[in-house]
């Protein structure tokens, strides 16, 4: 491994003072799950890495009276699961952690840099999307806001400048909305996905208001279907209505190949892990995530 310097801020302001908005090869590190295999593989090879973990009060993770969630960008997975009342107040996120990644993994990996790295596999960034999340992100003069459906640029891609740091998450709360994250994977349930769905559905009994849906792995990010939320707008959950939704969201979607699956492979389980998710938010039945 090439030689290169290490910082260890103390604060935020510190940190950001550290990073160059001209220099790619300045990065900072959270818990480093994927950076640190970037750099083993030999596909970056850094100058300067800022160390966030002595940032102080960035670990933070508050659930509000309002059931508001707010988490510090270095908040780690792991601490996120164990948070008391979170499986009440967002039983999607705590459901999604159960299968994302390993407990080892978990532990170490952070909020923030499971945003940051944009990897269009990660499982909690459509579910924040679905559940109208933002981040906060700080920079050299300001904070500006940002939601999680807009922060996610391309491939491997945000609109973070590269002198800047997310510095929270805020999720509102779900109130009386019902949720659900459908995880296909040809292999293990905590495998890399070749298709993860989220779903936030306002609803009374099977009639829909409203839907909110994001797809991920089988595309470049997350992704909202604009076209199966319409579908679904105002319309009865029935078998009908479902298969209408999930052909709406194979026919606006644009899927990419990938290990797991072809791109016509991928617009297939778009076509019938839509409906899934919508049944699995509703309770009407179920949505296995296995695929073969």
């Amino acid at each position: 491994m090439i030689p290169f310097e290490l910082a260890e801020p103390r604060s935020l302001k510190e940190a950001i003072s550290l990073l160059d908005g001209a220099d790619e090869t300045v990065r900072p590190i959270a818990g480093g799950t994927a950076l640190m295999l970037m750099m083993k593989a030999g596909v970056f090879h850094p100058t300067r890495l800022i160390a966030l973990r002595y940032v102080a009060g960035a670990n933070a993770i508050e659930l509000a009276g309002d059931k508001t969630l707010r988490l510090g960008a270095l908040a780690t997975l792991g601490a996120l699961e164990r948070t008391k009342g979170l499986r009440d107040a967002f039983p999607v996120i705590a459901q999604t952690l159960r299968t994302l990644s390993n407990v080892r993994v978990r532990n170490v990996a952070t909020i923030g840099g499971n945003l940051a790295h944009a990897d269009p596999h990660m499982d909690l960034p459509p579910v924040l999307a679905a559940l109208g999340a933002q981040v906060t992100v700080a920079g050299p003069n300001c904070e500006r806001t940002v939601a999680v459906e807009n922060l996610f640029a391309g491939y491997y891609e945000t609109v973070l400048a590269r002198n800047e740091l997310i510095a929270q998450v805020s999720v509102p709360p779900l109130g009386s909305k019902r949720a659900a994250y459908v995880k296909v994977t040809t292999r293990s349930a905590d495998d890399w996905p070749a298709l993860g769905v989220a779903v936030v559905i306002d609803a009374e009994g099977r009639n829909v208001r409203r839907a909110d849906v994001f797809v991920s792995a089988a595309t470049e990010k997350p992704t909202r279907l604009k076209a199966a939320e319409a579908a679904l707008r105002g319309a009865e959950a029935d078998e009908t209505n479902l298969k209408r939704a999930g052909e709406a969201a194979a026919s606006e979607v644009e899927t990419m190949a990938d290990p797991q699956g072809s791109a016509s492979y991928k617009k297939e389980l778009v076509r019938v892990f839509v409906a899934r998710a919508v049944r699995k938010a509703l309770g009407l039945g179920d949505a296995q995530g296995r695929a073969g």
